[in-house]
């Protein structure tokens, strides 16, 4: 999960005031499609095709069009103050390798008791596991040499799956371990970025290939229910890409994942085009009944290192990586990481936290603690077009038939006013990203929202009828 990334930058300034139009009408555009390019979809049409052809994603991934978010964690046991965190933040996954070496420490012995307890404690909190089916065992490929991808030295490690024996080890390993915890609830993810240093000595595609197709069907075979995603690429290489999908390999899966990293320079919002050229590639390769099948962003974060990002810019970035995901159809999110891995800010990989060390919150902690408050239990609708591609203004609704309004900008700071198809409002309640509470200003009735880099979250007044 080490993340080797270019560094940017961005820069938020002050305003200008517009007028927009609001409309609520349905476009009949795909999941975070605009008129230009991306936008907006009904709460009730995304990704409603599953293996069976029956809706029942939600019950896969979390509520149908709900943000549902993630972190990446590093421990199994003895960190129940961060589990206690993680789940007063609001996320209701992690993410966490399930190493095979650890696992099977005696040939054909499996020991899950670590396991066991992570995903107990995960259940007491009302969360769930992304489980990262990883990594290889020295009872079955031997030593090698490498490089460490950040210092460039020699090092011995073991080689990745490639011999039959091996594949089939691996395959019997995690077809026992979807085995033993069937009815968890697991989401099990196929190796940790394939593409690049993770797979040793070299990424070789044919070689991931032949260990995902085996585990899959292993795993199928005594578990059919199982839930398996893969490939986990780093960021979204798409030669990679198609050369797995084309390999027949989506028969089995429920989910392509991918890990959307980006130079800093380049804010969440902009993986738009990625996630469009993964569907193409989807709809290409995929049987009949999945050609709809979900995407997963199951690792993606910005450092707050002095060569990465401000943590004013990771306290926006952490949200709008949920919302621009969201809006594109994305029903898991996975922020790396939970906490920092070291208290060197110099350092780029200590630093993609949410906390500290020490688990001091960050800005980021009370900006995603903050959105999943505030959109708990409410769906999706669609983007507000306000004539402005670098605006977004997301409208949400609960079963209750109350509307919530999420909104930011990735221009410069500037008014908007939502001045159509909405009715008139004299008072309505919005809270800031950092949970406190806001005063709106109005115009003849018309909310006027001050856009900046953090979304913010407007509750509309009770019982209002949507046009």
């Amino acid at each position: 999960m080490k993340r080797i990334i270019l560094i940017g930058s961005f820069f938020l300034c002050c305003s200008v005031c517009l007028t927009a139009s609001v409309s609520f009408g349905d476009t009949g555009l795909y999941p975070g499609e605009t008129k230009n390019h991306i936008k907006r979809t009904p709460a009730d049409g995304l990704f409603n095709i599953s293996q069976t052809g029956k809706s029942d994603i939600a019950g896969k991934f979390g509520p149908l069009n709900q943000v549902c978010s993630g972190v990446n964690i590093h421990f199994v046991t003895s960190h129940e103050k961060d589990l206690d965190m993680i789940a007063a933040a609001g996320f209701k996954f992690i993410r966490m390798d399930f190493g095979w070496q650890d696992i099977e420490r005696t040939r054909g012995v499996y020991d899950w008791a670590a396991y066991d307890e992570l995903t107990a404690n995960l259940e007491k909190r009302g969360m769930s596991a992304i489980y990262i089916l990883d990594y290889s065992n020295s009872f079955y490929e031997e030593p090698i040499d490498s490089k460490d991808p950040l210092t460039g030295k020699e090092q011995r490690d073991i080689a990745s799956p490639r011999h039959s024996e091996t594949i089939e080890a691996f395959a019997r390993w995690a077809a026992a371990s979807a085995a033993h915890f069937k009815g968890r609830n697991i989401i099990w993810e196929i190796w940790n970025e394939p593409n690049i240093f993770f797979w040793k000595p070299t990424p070789d595609v044919a070689q991931y290939i032949a260990l995902a197709m085996a585990t899959c069907k292993a795993v199928k075979a005594v578990v059919p229910d199982a839930v398996i995603i893969g490939p986990t690429t780093s960021e979204v290489p798409l030669p990679f890409l198609e050369s797995f999908l084309a390999s027949g390999v989506l028969e089995y899966l429920d989910a392509v994942s991918v890990h959307p990293y980006r130079n800093y320079s380049k804010s969440p919002e902009t993986a738009v085009d990625d996630y469009r050229k993964l569907r193409e590639l989807i709809e290409r390769y995929a049987p009949a009944e999945k050609k709809k099948m979900p995407v997963i962003s199951s690792e993606w974060g910005y450092s707050s290192s002095t060569k990465g990002v401000s943590l004013e810019k990771q306290e926006t970035y952490i949200v709008r990586m949920q919302l621009a995901n969201l809006l594109n159809g994305i029903p898991i999110s996975i922020w790396y990481d939970w906490k920092n891995d070291g208290d060197d800010p110099t350092e780029h990989e200590q630093n993609f936290g949410t906390v500290s060390s020490d688990l001091k919150p960050k800005p980021a902690y009370k900006a995603v603690q903050t959105m999943n408050m505030q959109l708990k239990d409410f769906t999706f609708s669609h983007r507000i077009d306000i004539k402005n591609d670098n605006d977004f203004v997301l409208l949400f609704r609960n079963g209750k038939g109350n509307y919530k309004i999420s909104a930011w900008t990735t221009d410069q700071a500037h008014s908007v006013i939502l001045d159509s198809n909405i009715p008139k409002v004299t008072s309505t309640t919005a809270t800031d990203g950092e949970g406190h509470v806001l005063k709106l200003k109005t115009e003849k009735g018309r909310l006027v929202i001050d856009l900046i880099a953090l979304p913010q979250y407007i509750t509309l007044p009770s019982g209002i009828k949507m046009n």
